[in-house]
């Protein structure tokens, strides 16, 4: 027999709750009561909608059509009058005796408000819901504001408002801002981050009384004397548990409602969630301990197993674009020791605490892209003393030489945390991945990783990169990034039309929301530059992706691939020797012959990279660029020189095809193949380029693929001579990166601009566009592995200091 449910408050638990009755169909007539007059939203956003960010509509959870497809009865606007435990029913504010079965108390926190005089003056609000949010939203840039309070919500209130050219004032009483979660060092440099935004900061501040005129405020006092004039006060100093419909209904209460480590509170068929919940002595105001106890709560109403266990916690966040995590402890003490690395021209900050060799609390600002696994480090209580001397690096600097931060990410175990907010680790996004999420939206609808705070997104895409390998693409989205509003499109007919030739010009001249933007739309502007100006734009390599940093692929345990070139993929015995002698040496696990006919080496450490490019190189071999936004491969079969049905020279074309577009980088990899024959050995059909030789000469064509979309080329022009062949191809190449959308192969430029649009450029500029190619190689093509292994000690220093500070 179906039963009755009654849920009480539609906040973030309770939310992530009803999702897991609703999955696994859950025999309840489920009925959801909340005060607000709306049902359950991201509260966590409330910020960037005040900012102008965000609007509403999109931090909105479940809307009416949510709960009406799984018949959930909902109840906005409506309060409870009182719970009748014995007779199991609960009666609203307007009468409405209502029976239930199992009931849920989600009733959340109440803002605590500060019992000043003049507290209750018009314009002091707390900020707590979305009424509050549209409250501060309501003030211009000709109104100013005082927020009380220096924690992570009073700031993020702070900051909202100052994006919206409101004068603010924060006052914190204590001596520096967030002192919960970050040490002094950290809290300046935040304080600082909010004083260049325009944002005045009174630290040690004390709040003595609020000003009001004719009802309304107009000014907050300082115990010191100081009036903040103020046409809106916002009280931000904390959050308690709302239990008092639950203190009357008579179920324990302490600092919150008692629950056991089913959320089963003192009432066998009452259940509570939340901000409202206090479990052996603890009560949670972070949204990660939340969503568990929702799944144990949705567990227990189904009568299955299962307990909450309390985490240890980190705290990861972002406030006015600046980057903030904390974990464990960090207060000075007895035995312990601090390392502590400051680059203030970066505005990066970290501290360990270090005990027994055993990192005890981590505070970094600026720069967390490896917090998740400091944290690890945290609570697996590892024993750091063999990586002590680079551990404030992070893991891309462990074993001896630095990696990148993609190569951390490919090399953290499978049950990382790479979501705080849901607890997803890391192996549930790569299962994700193998099934088909190859995006971030994909992710954030099969795992919800990235789907709450957000602070998350960048590595869950890092993931993504480090696993889909060259298949990972940046979305088809409107914008290029989070950086900016505009497109591909409009960054690179900007760069072409105001002639913008470098990073900063382009981040000033079209607006950018950041001032050196983030990880995917760095590489887009790099290629761009490069492309359309490469006498007057410098080749940036930390603005490539890592594997185009590292010359060599990164595999997901991370190692790396190194694949020497093959022109043709011809070989020689001496060729043949250099690389079993490299892999012996080296200790390379797996050898490989790859599709393109090349050798690949699988497994090479990455402090051994300089050493084997090195051997490769003194034999003769160079880059095979397997890695590249450029050229890949061209595929060859033998041609007339063997084959009794080869019509021209496959194998010599392929030769000096390769030859001429080695090191071109193009906005995505290139790969070509040429066939002797129309048999396609070479399997030139399915090439972004590909060659079949005939009688009369060669076919070219494009837009060719066999990855995760199958494409035939199609043909673009027949020539006669090998000469005309190799002009058509550089071409073509040329018109490819002087015209087509970072990552984009060609195939997908092709279906933007049309086939016959490329046939008639490339045959009326065939000449310039020859040239303008030809001059680009001539700039920019070298042997990378050359270059490093000749200087392979410079390419590994540190580029900021490390201050180690012992405690006394």
């Amino acid at each position: 027999m179906t039963q009755k449910l009654i849920v009480i408050g539609a906040g973030m638990a309770t939310g992530r709750m009803l999702e897991k009755l609703v999955e696994a169909d859950a025999d309840y007539d489920i009925t959801l009561i909340n005060g607000e007059p709306r049902g359950n939203y991201n509260r966590i956003m409330l910020s960037p909608v005040l900012s102008g960010d965000k609007t509403y509509a999109e931090i909105v959870t479940h809307d009416d059509a949510w709960y009406s497809e799984h018949n959930i009865t909902t109840r906005f606007g409506t309060f409870i009058a009182g719970i009748d435990r014995a007779a199991q029913t609960v009666t609203t504010d307007s009468g409405d005796v209502l029976p239930y079965d199992r009931l849920v108390f989600g009733t959340g926190s109440n803002p605590f408000m500060i019992p000043l005089p003049g507290h209750d003056l018009e314009g002091v609000i707390a900020y707590r819901d979305l009424e509050d949010t549209e409250r501060m939203m309501g003030l211009g840039s000709d109104h100013k504001c005082v927020v009380i309070g220096g924690g992570l919500l009073g700031l993020e209130a702070a900051a909202g408002m100052a994006a919206r050219g409101v004068d603010v004032t924060v006052v914190h009483i204590m001596g520096h801002l967030m002192e919960r979660q970050l040490d002094e060092a950290a809290g300046y440099l935040l304080r600082k981050a909010l004083v260049d935004k325009g944002i005045t900061v009174k630290c040690s501040a004390n709040s003595k009384e609020i000003l009001g005129e004719n009802g309304k405020v107009r000014a907050l006092l300082l115990d010191d004397g100081t009036e903040l004039p103020c046409d809106l006060l916002v009280m931000a100093v904390g959050i308690r548990p709302n239990v008092k419909l639950a203190q009357d209904a008579g179920l324990a209460v302490g600092k919150g409602i008692h629950v056991d480590d089913q959320m089963v509170t003192s009432d066998e068929n009452v259940l509570a969630v939340g901000e409202c919940v206090e479990h052996d002595g603890a009560i949670f105001g972070l949204v990660a301990p939340l969503y568990d106890q929702a799944s144990v709560a949705a567990q227990t109403l189904m009568k299955t197993d299962a307990t909450f266990v309390q985490k240890e916690l980190s705290t990861k966040l972002k406030v006015t674009g600046c980057d903030l995590f904390s974990a464990g402890d960090f207060a000075d003490g007895d035995g312990r020791e601090d390392i502590v690395f400051r680059d203030p021209a970066r505005g990066v900050y970290r501290r360990l605490v270090i005990e027994g060799n055993v990192v005890i609390g981590a505070v970094m600002y600026g720069d967390t892209a490896d917090s998740n696994w400091f944290f690890g480090l945290i609570k697996d209580k590892t024993d750091i003393s063999e990586m002590r001397e680079t551990l404030i690096f992070g893991p891309a600097y462990q074993g001896g030489a630095p990696l990148d931060p993609l190569a951390a990410v490919a090399a953290l175990p499978l049950d990382a945390e790479i979501c705080g907010c849901n607890g997803i680790c890391k192996g549930e996004i790569v299962e994700a991945i193998n099934a088909g999420a190859t995006d971030l939206g994909a992710i954030k609808a099969t795992t919800k990783a990235s789907a709450s705070c957000g602070t998350c997104t960048g590595l869950v895409e890092q993931v993504l990169a480090s696993t889909l390998g060259d298949d990972f693409v940046i979305p088809a989205a409107a914008s290029v990034c989070g950086c900016t509003d505009m497109t591909h499109e409009d960054v690179r007919r900007m760069i072409k039309s105001l002639k913008l030739t470098s990073m900063p010009a382009v981040w000033q001249e079209c607006g950018w929301k950041t001032s050196c933007g983030c990880h995917v739309c760095r590489p887009a502007l790099n290629f761009y530059l490069l492309a359309d100006w490469p006498l007057e734009y410098q080749d940036d390599p930390q603005s490539r992706f890592i594997n185009e940093r590292k010359h060599a692929n990164i595999q997901k345990d991370g190692t790396y691939s190194v694949v020497p070139r093959m022109w043709g993929g011809v070989t020689t015995p001496g060729e043949l020797r250099a690389i079993a002698d490299a892999a012996d040496k080296y200790m390379v696990p797996t050898v490989k012959v790859t599709g393109g006919q090349r050798i690949d080496l699988l497994g090479v450490k990455g402090e051994d990279l300089p050493n084997i490019w090195a051997d490769l190189n003194a034999a003769g071999m160079v880059s095979g660029y397997a890695y590249s936004k450029g050229l890949r491969t061209v595929k060859t079969c033998v041609g007339t020189d063997h084959c009794r049905f080869g019509t021209q020279d496959s194998t010599g074309l392929g030769i000096k095809l390769e030859k001429t577009l080695h090191g071109a980088w193009t906005p995505h990899k290139l790969k070509l193949g040429v066939s002797g024959c129309p048999r396609n050995c070479a399997e030139a059909t399915c090439k972004d380029i590909g060659i079949v030789c005939v009688d009369s000469g060669y076919q070219i064509s494009i837009g060719g693929a066999a990855g995760m979309d199958v494409k035939e080329t199609e043909l673009l022009v027949q020539v006669e001579t090998e000469e005309d062949a190799i002009a058509v191809i550089k071409a073509i190449t040329q018109l490819y990166r002087e015209n087509a959308k970072y990552l984009d192969r060609i195939y997908k430029w092709m279906a933007k601009v049309g086939l016959e649009w490329i046939k008639e450029r490339v045959e009326d500029e065939r000449d310039a566009l020859v040239e303008r190619f030809e001059l680009s190689q001539t700039i920019y093509r070298h042997d990378p592995w050359a270059e490093h292994a000749t200087n392979k000690a410079q390419s590994y220093q540190p580029l900021a200091t490390l201050s180690l500070e012992a405690a006394e």
